[in-house]
């Protein structure tokens, strides 16, 4: 599986600068490439992050989660999602699963990675209790 170069581009981009606040990655079956669907905007958040995800298709994506800590401190962690929802097609999702190690190690500066099929899965509570 090939990945597009403009998707390590943006995501140094999200990583050094902040210029979006997430990213949603499809593979592109016919040309076996993994490609930008989506760019979230710094101020969106993450609910518009979850309706950005398909019901029904895989998607990689990550997440510029901000938070603050218990000692009062202003802190961001970058969440890498494999959303592989229960309904999807079985081909995707042995596709998006065979390929999600070897495109991980391309985003170099992720912290958190989550598996979700199902949006409970990867909820507001849940990347907030991941991200201390």
């Amino acid at each position: 599986m090939a990945i597009h170069d403009e998707c390590k581009l943006k995501f140094m981009e999200l990583k050094a600068k902040r210029s979006y606040r997430f990213i949603v990655f499809k593979i592109e079956e016919s040309i076996q490439k993994v490609t930008i669907e989506k760019l979230g905007q710094p101020q969106q958040n993450y609910d518009d992050f979850i309706a950005s995800l398909p019901a029904n298709e895989c998607r990689y994506a990550v997440y510029d989660f901000d938070f603050t800590t218990n000692e009062n401190v202003q802190k961001s962690k970058i969440f890498f999602i494999a959303w592989s929802p229960d309904v999807s097609k079985v081909r995707s999702k042995m596709m998006y699963a065979s390929s999600k190690d070897r495109f991980r190690r391309e985003l170099d500066g992720v912290q958190v990675e989550l598996q979700a099929t199902d949006p409970s899965e990867m909820s507001f509570d849940i990347v907030k209790a991941r991200a201390h």
